[in-house]
């Protein structure tokens, strides 16, 4: 399989309107009383923008299988996939199989991982999760949700990351640069993930699920940041509610962009060939 999936074709992207928009722009009239219905439009007209501005939007884990994306998505808990994607070639070329990571010694695995932090919790999972692969998937991952979420350190989010992108089976990713964006957008209040997925499931219909993830983390990744969001370089400033909680003016915003959207390398070291952006530096690399 190729290193990513992700349900559209290539095409040029769409740049950011950096520096068009007036500095006199103001907030969107979003009705306090916004009803379901016009909720619905406005969020899906957000995903069509988004899928306008991100066309190459993808997972940003390096991985060539199942398996590998199975253990980048559990070691980037409380990290980056950056960090990640710096870790995981030696890690995987020390253990290819989930029957050679079952095997492996603890304090071996774990100076391998510990760049990605929280290395001895991870390393517990990761061997708990290769000997369940092994002892009752026939070393395999299995392509369902009910089994995934009963390995070790697997829960929906890491499921949904896996079933939708190494498996084609559409789910939402709840991270937490999801959760922060939907919430801005007032697409909804729910601060638990498993609440905010069944939200966002209503809306959007389940074709669009893994790419919608994309595309939003993408979003909250490169403009709109937690703590001091690119306003006056997004894109979809006129349908958001929260419009003016970080930088309005153009040309101090377009200086807050990140990866591609900065002129930055991304986070893969292995981007797919439509990426537009650089490709991140290996491990220790200048």
């Amino acid at each position: 399989m190729t290193s990513s999936k992700t349900g559209t074709a290539a095409k040029a992207p769409k740049t950011p309107k950096t520096g068009k928009a007036p500095k006199t722009l103001k907030a969107p009239k979003i009705p306090k009383g916004e009803s379901h219905l016009a909720l619905v439009r406005r969020a899906r007209r957000i995903n069509r923008e988004l899928a306008e501005v991100y066309p190459y939007a993808h997972p940003e884990l390096d991985f060539r299988n199942p398996f590998e994306l199975l253990v980048a998505t559990v070691l980037s808990a409380q990290t980056t996939d950056l960090r990640v994607n710096q870790t995981t070639p030696a890690l995987f070329a020390a253990y290819p199989t989930p029957e050679d990571m079952a095997a492996a010694n603890p304090e071996e695995m774990e100076e391998l991982i510990r760049p990605t932090g929280f290395f001895r919790a991870k390393t517990k999972s990761l061997l708990g999760l290769s000997a369940a692969l092994r002892d009752d998937f026939g070393g395999e991952v299995p392509g369902r949700l009910e089994d995934l979420v009963k390995l070790p350190g697997v829960g929906r989010k890491t499921a949904n990351v896996v079933l939708g992108n190494a498996f084609g089976v559409p789910g939402i990713t709840v991270d937490t640069h999801f959760g922060r964006l939907v919430r801005r957008w007032k697409w909804t209040d729910e601060e638990d993930p498993v609440k905010v997925e069944a939200v966002i499931a209503d809306i959007f219909p389940k074709s669009e699920w893994t790419m919608l993830s994309h595309r939003v983390i993408f979003h909250g990744r490169r403009i709109c940041h937690a703590r001091k969001p690119a306003c006056g370089a997004c894109p979809i400033a006129p349908l958001c509610p929260s419009y003016g909680e970080g930088e309005t003016d153009p040309e101090k915003a377009a200086k807050l962009l990140k990866y591609e959207m900065g002129g930055y390398p991304g986070q893969r070291l292995s981007p797919p060939p439509d990426f537009p952006g650089k490709p991140a530096p290996a491990l220790g690399a200048v």
